[in-house]
């Protein structure tokens, strides 16, 4: 029985050599129990000859016998040698496979780890070009897109929106006061209270500098709104501590509803602005938007 050619190894390779030399296996015990049976019958026609009285067998036919039981053992022995070899080379096949399996698992773990580590990076870089460094809130992009599906929503369900639009006064007294550091240190604590007490469905995002937008989705008349408004002015109003210092920061609130002072994010965003300033000028908690006051908001700017 010549042994098969090695090739590459694979799972199925290895099982079917196994496979092939199990099956000789079964037939070399056929042959080692037919040589045992043929032996056996041997002896028995001996015995029953020198039963019989036959001092000597004849010597011709003994060794003939004797030399074709000889040839099948012969036979027999090889048959059983090539078994064993062809198990050992299934084994070293299978172990082959192993090995190989081993280091696919070990390269799919490391593809797959890259893969999570590209996924995190993917995530990061999203949320880094969608949210404001400092304070971690959403970036003006961000509030942009979820003001326009915002819109979206209302117009299709007939929703109310309000963007409010807060500065924070004399902010910049603190930074050229106390440094930069006691300015980020305000922006953040500010920022956690808008975050604390905005809903689920809100969003506030930092426009830049002392400048903070609030995103108002479904609320239920100016009321409300202007309760909501107070709430936060409240909340950012509480003194804030720095080491031995004492900040207490005021904001200036303008409010600019949909649909009725704009109908794109862009109107509303420039009309709460203008309200902003008119509440700056006139040092009130909060102000709506009003036909009256267009004309002001950017061009009205003054340094805090």
């Amino acid at each position: 029985m010549p042994t098969p050619p090695a090739t590459a190894a694979t799972p199925t390779r290895g099982l079917h050599v196994l496979d092939t030399a199990l099956d000789q296996s079964h037939v070399v015990k056929a042959e080692i129990e037919a040589v045992a049976e043929d032996l056996g019958s041997a002896n028995d026609l001996a015995r029953a000859q020198i039963a019989a009285g036959a001092t000597t067998l004849p010597a011709a036919e003994a060794l003939q016998d004797g030399l074709a039981v000889e040839q099948r053992v012969q036979d027999v022995a090889d048959d059983l040698q090539q078994v064993t070899d062809n198990l050992a080379h299934g084994l070293d096949e299978v172990k082959a496979v192993e090995q190989a399996m081993t280091r696919s698992r070990a390269a799919l773990a490391e593809s797959e780890a890259a893969l999570a580590a590209s996924r995190d990076a993917e995530r990061m870089a999203s949320r880094l070009a969608m949210h404001d460094q400092k304070t971690g809130l959403p970036n003006r992009t961000l509030f942009d897109d979820r003001l326009a599906q915002a819109i979206a929503g209302a117009e299709r369900h007939g929703w109310g929106l309000a963007v409010m639009f807060l500065d924070l006064d004399r902010f910049k007294l603190i930074n050229d006061t106390h440094g930069h550091a006691a300015g980020d240190t305000v922006l953040t604590v500010v920022a956690e209270r808008l975050m604390r007490h905005a809903r689920d469905e809100d969003t506030v995002c930092r426009n830049g500098g002392d400048e903070f937008l609030y995103l108002l989705i479904n609320p239920s008349g100016r009321d409300t709104i202007a309760r909501i408004a107070s709430v936060v002015r409240e909340a950012i109003e509480a003194p804030i501590g720095l080491g031995a210092l004492q900040f207490a920061i005021r904001p200036s609130i303008g409010i600019a509803l949909y649909p009725e002072h704009g109908t794109n994010g862009q109107t509303l965003v420039a009309h709460a602005d203008a309200a902003m300033y008119r509440a700056k000028q006139l040092r009130s908690p909060c102000e709506f938007f009003e036909p009256e006051i267009a004309a002001g908001g950017a061009s009205q700017r003054q340094t805090n």
